[in-house]
């Protein structure tokens, strides 16, 4: 079974965004075949923002969300698994600065690198920041 790291950028273009990334549809496709995301705790936290903040623009309502909210959480029980454990704060820390990262996405950079997993992602910079780390990405 294949595992990898998935950011919220990726989970969050599968229910806000009209176009949906070709990535993104890829990566939904792999966990339907089977494979498992890995999230640290912060995932739901900032996919729920994401909602939240895509209700504010305009770009979903309520009921939107209701439903995605519901895909989310049936897509959670079936292929997505926790961190195994929750970093050191000086190790995000050390993270976001070496690679110029936001605290949120240096978790992402740091889960992949503790768990040695490829990482799924839409983020440019954290792309970027992966490749310079030694991560792979997802495919």
């Amino acid at each position: 079974m294949s595992r990898f790291v998935l950011d919220a950028s990726v989970a969050l273009a599968w229910f806000v965004d009209r176009s949906i990334d070709p990535y993104a549809v890829a990566i939904r496709e792999r966990l339907r075949s089977g494979a498992r995301a890995v999230v640290p705790p912060l995932w739901r936290v900032e996919v729920i923002n994401g909602f939240v903040m895509a209700e504010r623009r305009g770009t979903l309502v309520s009921a939107e969300i209701a439903e995605a909210v519901a895909k989310l959480e049936a897509l959670r029980w079936q292929s997505v698994d926790s961190a195994a454990m929750e970093l050191p704060l000086s190790r995000l820390l050390s993270a976001a600065r070496q690679f110029r990262l936001t605290a949120h996405d240096a978790e992402y950079l740091e889960t992949a690198r503790n768990e040695q997993l490829p990482l799924a992602t839409l983020d440019r910079k954290l792309k970027i920041a992966a490749t310079q780390a030694g991560i792979e990405l997802a495919q």
